[in-house]
């Protein structure tokens, strides 16, 4: 199967289908961290491509609620009304399967509630971490491994120069429920 991970400089997603068997590519504006297949560009460039799922991770500073103070100035600018117009491009893709993963946005009110919403103690680590599937094609991800020691680590963490980055990171656990769930459904 297909794969491109869009958003992702990590290489985590990626590695995870490719670990299960996958042809996957992710894709960012930076440069992977990890070596492997990886697209250093915008993600539209390679959006025709005949891929069999997509698992997009469009930017969030302008869509997510925790800034939703600086929503009118951004109304103003511009940025929201890109970032929603680019989210809606990788929701219309024409991929079969795709999964468009944000924190709790107003995509919500905008264009529809989320599919799914999944906590990472859902997934073998002990956060709080809000995170909204809307899905096309594939099914809700079954918790694999509830936790307990929940902490709101990615809320509390402090400013620094790499705290977007490292706040953006797929958490392990979810990347290889997403390649095990989704790419054993997508093979049926």
């Amino acid at each position: 199967m297909k794969v491109l991970i869009g958003g992702e400089y990590s290489g985590r997603v990626r590695d995870a289908f490719i670990a299960c068997g996958h042809d996957a590519m992710s894709c960012d504006l930076l440069p992977t961290e990890r070596p492997g297949p990886h697209y250093q560009g915008d993600v539209r460039d390679v959006l025709d491509y005949p891929w069999d799922i997509a698992v997009f991770h469009p930017p969030c500073t302008d869509l997510s609620v925790s800034g939703a103070r600086h929503f009118a100035e951004k109304r103003v600018d511009g940025r929201q009304q890109a970032s929603v117009s680019f989210f809606m491009t990788l929701a219309k893709a024409d991929i079969p399967r795709i999964a468009i993963e944000n924190p709790v946005c107003i995509m919500s009110s905008l264009w529809r509630k989320p599919d799914q919403i999944i906590q990472p103690w859902q997934f073998g680590h002990g956060e709080t971490k809000a995170t909204c599937l809307w899905l096309k094609g594939l099914p809700l991800l079954k918790p694999t491994n509830v936790v307990e020691g929940r902490e709101a680590r990615i809320h509390r963490m402090p400013p620094s120069e790499n705290r977007g980055k490292l706040r953006s990171e797929t958490y392990a656990g979810i990347a290889e429920a997403m390649a095990r769930q989704w790419g054993e459904i997508a093979n049926v």
